[in-house]
C-alpha cells in the first residue's frame, strides 16, 4: 500500500498540466519548469518609457483637443530607415529584423529599461522618449519601431503514458503536449513629430509533443518556430496597416 501512495505522489506532478508567461526577449526562461531564468534579465521598456507620457503629468481637456485635431499622417514605404526596439532585449530578434528589412532599411537599439534615479524613479519620459528620436535622427532612421511580446503556453499531459514499469521508456515516451502562442504588440513612432501608432497582429499558435528527455529542446524549437511566424505575420500586418 505505502508504494502505491508513494507512486501516486511520483505521478502527481506528471499528470497536471500546467501554464506559463514569458517575454520574448526571455524566452528560455521557463518559470514553471524552474530553468533558464536569469536573476539579471534587462527589465521591460514600458509604453511610458518611449512615448513620452509622463505618468503625474495632467493635460486639461486644451491639450486633448489639440492632439486630436493634428493631422494623422504616419506611413511605411520602400524608402522608409526604421529603427528597431525589441523591450527587454540588448538586440532584438534576428527573425524580427529579417522580416522588416525585406522591405525597409532597419537599424537596430537597445530595449533595456533606463535606468532608475536616485530616488527610484525611472528617468524622465519625455527626456527618454526624445533621447531615443534623437538618436534614430542622428542615425538617418525616420521611424522608430518599438516591440513587446510574450509567449503562453498551456500544457495538457497524455494520461496513457504516465505509467510505464521500466523508467527509461517513462523517460523517453512522448507525454505531453505543449500548446503556445505568441502575442505581439508593436509602437510605431515618427521621429520628426512624436506622433504614434500602435499595433497588435493576430497571435499565432502552434503545439507539440514532447518526452521527460525532450522537454525543454522541444520547448526552445516551438519559441523559435512561433518567433518566426509570428515576426513575420507582424510585418505584413505593418505593411497592410501603414503602407500606402
Amino acid at each position: 500500500m505505502r508504494n502505491i501512495h508513494l507512486l501516486g505522489t511520483l505521478l502527481l506532478p506528471i499528470l497536471l498540466g500546467g501554464c506559463a508567461t514569458r517575454s520574448i526577449s526571455n524566452s528560455d526562461c521557463d518559470p514553471s519548469r524552474n530553468y533558464g531564468c536569469a536573476a539579471n534579465a534587462p527589465a521591460e521598456l514600458s509604453e511610458f518609457d518611449v512615448l513620452g507620457i509622463a505618468r503625474d503629468a495632467r493635460p486639461g481637456d486644451a491639450d486633448i483637443a489639440a492632439a486630436l485635431a493634428r493631422p494623422r499622417t504616419l506611413t511605411l514605404d520602400r524608402n522608409s530607415r526604421v529603427l528597431l526596439i525589441q523591450s527587454g532585449a540588448a538586440f532584438p530578434d534576428a527573425p524580427m529584423r529579417e522580416a522588416l528589412a525585406a522591405r525597409y532599411t532597419v537599424g537596430t537599439f537597445s530595449g533595456s529599461r533606463p535606468a532608475h534615479g536616485v530616488q527610484g524613479d525611472t528617468v524622465n519620459a519625455e527626456s527618454y522618449s526624445r533621447s531615443l528620436r534623437l538618436a534614430a535622427a542622428q542615425g538617418g532612421y525616420d521611424k522608430l519601431l518599438v516591440c513587446w511580446g510574450v509567449l503562453e503556453s498551456a500544457r495538457k499531459n497524455n494520461a496513457a503514458s504516465n505509467v510505464s514499469w521500466v523508467p527509461i521508456v517513462g523517460w523517453m515516451l512522448p507525454d505531453e503536449r505543449e500548446h503556445m502562442r505568441i502575442r505581439l504588440r508593436l509602437a510605431l513612432i515618427d521621429v520628426a513629430s512624436g506622433q504614434w501608432e500602435m499595433l497588435e497582429p493576430t497571435p499565432v499558435t502552434s503545439d507539440s509533443l514532447s518526452s521527460m528527455i525532450s522537454r525543454r529542446d522541444v520547448d526552445q524549437s516551438l519559441v523559435a518556430q512561433l518567433k518566426d511566424r509570428g515576426y513575420a505575420s507582424a510585418a505584413e500586418a505593418l505593411r497592410l496597416r501603414f503602407e500606402r
